[in-house]
């Protein structure tokens, strides 16, 4: 049991007992509201819209996922893009290679990709890997607000 002063108007102090119930809500409540504090509220944040780009790529985060455009293949994150406390993702989406020349049916064929990463200010680093594959597809640096000049493989 904690014990906790009151002053009671213009007499003495008083003292209650707090149970440890009482006291773990009361320090819990600082941890999520106290300004700075390491709270649930605080552990992961959503990746805000905007465009971000690169050397070779191009990527247009809304509040529901991303769109990709690199120079000969486009990508699509399904999810919204959740950052952890270091500024770290890691989700699933899908990447469809392009080619030069004539196109046929069935030329576009999207494979399942996953995109990891980690954003520090208005930097991104990511990495791009097609299905469960350790090499990846390609690592890029991104700034945000940058809207890169592609020239497509088309």
């Amino acid at each position: 049991m904690v014990t906790a002063m009151y002053y009671r108007g213009n007499g003495p102090l008083e003292t209650k007992g707090m149970t440890g119930a009482a006291t773990i809500a009361i320090v819990v409540l600082f941890a999520l509201f106290w300004p700075g504090g390491a709270g649930v509220a605080g552990q992961t944040r959503q990746l805000p819209p905007g465009l971000w780009g690169g050397e070779h790529v191009r990527m247009v985060v809304s509040t529901r996922g991303a769109l990709l455009e690199y120079e000969c293949a486009s990508g699509k994150i399904d999810g919204r893009i959740i950052l952890d406390v270091r500024g770290e993702f890691n989700t699933q989406g899908s990447y469809v290679p392009e080619h030069g020349g004539p196109r046929r049916d069935g030329d576009a064929v999207a494979t399942r990709a996953r995109y990891a990463g980690r954003v520090s200010g208005d930097t991104m680093r990511l990495t791009v890997r097609l299905g469960h594959g350790k090499k990846p597809v390609g690592v890029f640096t991104l700034t945000r607000g940058n809207d890169p000049l592609l020239t497509k493989c088309r």
